[in-house]
């Protein structure tokens, strides 16, 4: 007999935000107009708990009973709903059980029990195996989460294989080029054949071993575009522009360039044209002019800081305006909403972590994200529609962002942009509970 307690606690309507929105989502970014329906409910497995301390944590941890509705063992469907599940693979974290953990160990003062969540999702409509097909991969991002299976297990222990040694690759420092071209084309490196190649040789002439799959791997990730600016930093031996619109714009600032570089650096230099040396030079030319005086240096190449003059209450400070880029074009490739998220979160960290007040870019280049794996709208091109960016990154197009000390006019309207029911968090709640246990507890002892 299974130990394992299964409740499903699902928003009432008019607190359902997260299932309009994601029915907004299908319909809109999908154009699936034949869903007319979808129902959200989280699911919790539960082990470790006695029923009194079950009956106590489901209406105080688990749910809200003026907001929610509660299921116990089996979730009511009715006939033409199609429902399927999701859940985080092994391993990933699962915050809303952990909180749920925590929160239910200060309401019982007990031992840890274990919790497991999937999401569960029920739509109406005329929905064909191939349009719940599309969904299920639209939805379940198979990087981090995966189809949950709709029956209990019997218990929430969770089996974890004993990895195996670290393989080597066996003859790698004697391959011919075939033979790494062929090893190139089966590993999925983000690295070229001729970085690979200079591993070969690398290992062959200084460490005279064959190196590790997990060696590769990390000298793989450590020169993707994400780590060292691959791209930005890529030796531009012919850039030919195409004939359009701006092509005689382009083609001005491109032997602008040429000209300033030739000032900068002299006429016989061995520094290689690249988009960083461009993004760079009109900076190195007002600092060999001595117009920046004032310019902040670092070994940073992603970011700087100028020293500019504020006046506050007719009093002027020196202030320091810090310029951050984030590149993510590599992660972003592999997971499009993780690797984007990322991005932003860096943006906006490291100012804050110079003590800066953030003021980012406003939703600058979400349109280029990509997806090669599905297009998102049936296009087939694998672009991801802007929408998606905006509901995955926080997008604050139509948003005025009001600095310390400044007022929000009363009675401004609030300009927003289309956009789908705002998301509620959904580990907030128990995170506030746990907070609220957590002092409940201090005033009893």
């Amino acid at each position: 007999m299974s130990n394992v307690i299964r409740i499903f606690v699902e928003k009432r309507d008019g607190f359902n935000v997260e299932a309009k929105h994601i029915l907004w989502d299908i319909r809109h970014n999908l154009r699936m107009m034949s869903v007319t329906d979808l129902r959200y409910i989280v699911r919790y497995d539960i082990e470790g708990l006695t029923a009194e301390e079950y009956d106590q944590a489901k209406g105080i941890v688990l749910s809200e009973p003026n907001a929610d509705v509660i299921y116990e063992e089996t979730l009511p469907v009715e006939d033409g709903w199609r429902v399927f599940a999701m859940e985080y693979l092994p391993g990933q974290y699962d915050q809303r059980g952990d909180s749920a953990e925590q929160c239910v160990q200060l309401l019982t003062q007990g031992e840890r029990c274990k919790v497991l969540t999937a999401r569960v999702i029920c739509l109406k409509g005329d929905i064909t195996d191939d349009d719940r097909k599309k969904i299920e991969e639209y939805l379940i991002n198979p990087v981090e989460s995966r189809l949950a299976s709709l029956e209990k297990p019997a218990t929430l222990d969770m089996e974890t294989p004993v990895p195996e040694n670290v393989k080597r690759v066996e003859g790698f420092i004697r391959w011919n080029d075939d033979e790494m071209a062929d090893y190139y084309s089966s590993m999925g490196f983000a690295m070229t054949l001729d970085d690979l190649k200079f591993c070969r040789d690398y290992f062959r002439d200084t460490e005279s071993r064959d190196p590790s799959v997990t060696e590769l791997r990390v000298i793989d990730t450590y020169w993707s575009d994400h780590c060292r600016h691959t791209t930005f930093l890529t030796r531009l031996s012919e850039i030919e522009i195409e004939k359009a619109a701006l092509g005689k714009v382009i083609e001005d600032a491109l032997d602008e360039y040429y000209a300033t570089r030739a000032e900068v650096y002299g006429e016989n230099t061995d520094r290689i044209v690249s988009l960083m040396d461009m993004a760079l030079m009109g900076m190195k030319s007002l600092k060999k002019k001595g117009m920046i005086p004032d310019l902040d240096e670092s070994d940073e190449i992603n970011a700087c800081s100028i020293e500019v003059p504020v006046t506050i209450d007719g009093k002027t400070e020196k202030w320091l305006v810090q310029f951050k880029n984030e590149t993510h074009n590599h992660p972003t490739e592999i997971e499009p909403f993780g690797g984007a998220a990322t991005c932003l979160g860096g943006a906006i960290r490291d100012p804050l972590s110079g003590r800066a007040q953030d003021h980012h870019g406003r939703g600058a280049g979400l349109q280029l994200l990509r997806q090669p794996d599905r297009s998102g709208d049936g296009s087939g091109s694998g672009a991801l529609r802007q929408g998606l960016c905006c509901q995955a990154h926080g997008d604050r197009r139509g948003h005025r962002r009001f600095s310390q000390g400044e007022r929000h006019p009363r009675g401004a309207p609030a300009r927003r942009c289309d956009r789908p029911p705002r998301r509620q968090n959904g580990t907030r709640r128990l995170r506030r509970r746990h907070r609220l246990l957590q002092g409940a507890h201090r005033k009893l002892h």
